[in-house]
């Protein structure tokens, strides 16, 4: 898949793990990327000068997305540098398993203000920003469906992102820009895969019909295609990426 030279994207929570993986992806279809980061700077820059080295068109950019100014500088930097945005791929987000009842107000607080705010926070600043015939991909969690305990926080931060994703598509009606999100089930990366035993993970891998974990490769590949025009007719969906599991 390729797209014209540009086409400028902007991937959040992108210096590692699917985020990286996305930013690479959408390089390799010919988009020049914004890389966002948080803190992470050093990860966030060595990806820029992997892509630079590949012929990609790529610049990092910090801001906190649950901050609606760093966002707003986040778009403003990527305008200047690179080109008005054609996709915007919400990915930043965090997660702490944590029963509800154990939960601090602060831990709440964060989840909902990177999850659910940083979200929010993109879209508005989309909803003028982006080009005629944009796509914009926000990130769910396929625990959306499966209740699991110790995830009730996180999953309403993350219900109400497939909210806003049906009606934004909506309310972008006339503007040619869909947006559509991704919910992934258990997914191989570093964060996914630390502190737990191997046996943890062969437990999550087995949970599938497809008994595996996902890939980060597997995840950037569906953000790509929803950010292309091959979805061209996918609009205001969610799609659960997990391999069956739910």
């Amino acid at each position: 898949m390729t797209v014209q030279s540009n086409k400028v994207a902007i991937v959040t929570g992108a210096s590692r793990g699917i985020g990286a993986t996305i930013a690479r992806q959408l390089a390799s279809a010919g988009y020049a990327v914004a890389i966002n980061y948080a803190s992470n700077a050093e990860e966030a820059s060595r990806l820029v000068v992997q892509l630079r080295q590949a012929g990609h068109q790529a610049i990092a950019v910090k801001a906190d997305v649950a901050d609606a100014a760093q966002v707003r500088q986040l778009f403003e930097t990527t305008e200047t540098q690179l080109g008005k945005v054609d996709v915007l791929v919400n990915n930043a987000g965090i997660l702490k398993v944590q029963a509800l009842a154990e939960h601090s107000d602060e831990l709440f607080e964060r989840t909902f203000a990177i999850n659910t705010r940083g979200t929010f926070n993109a879209l508005r600043e989309a909803a003028t920003r982006l080009n005629q015939g944009g796509s914009i991909v926000n990130f769910s969690s396929s625990t959306v469906g499966l209740d699991l305990p110790g995830y009730a926080v996180y999953i309403a931060s993350k219900a109400a992102v497939e909210s806003m994703t049906r009606v934004f598509a909506k309310e972008l009606r006339g503007r040619n820009i869909r947006v559509n999100a991704v919910a992934p089930g258990p997914v191989a990366t570093e964060l996914f895969l630390q502190d737990k035993s191997e046996e943890q993970v062969q437990h999550f891998a087995k949970l599938p019909p497809l008994e595996r974990l996902g890939q980060p490769q597997d995840i950037a590949a569906i953000v790509a295609f929803l950010a292309s025009p091959a979805a061209c007719w996918i609009n205001g969906q969610v799609l659960r990426a997990n391999g069956g599991l739910v």
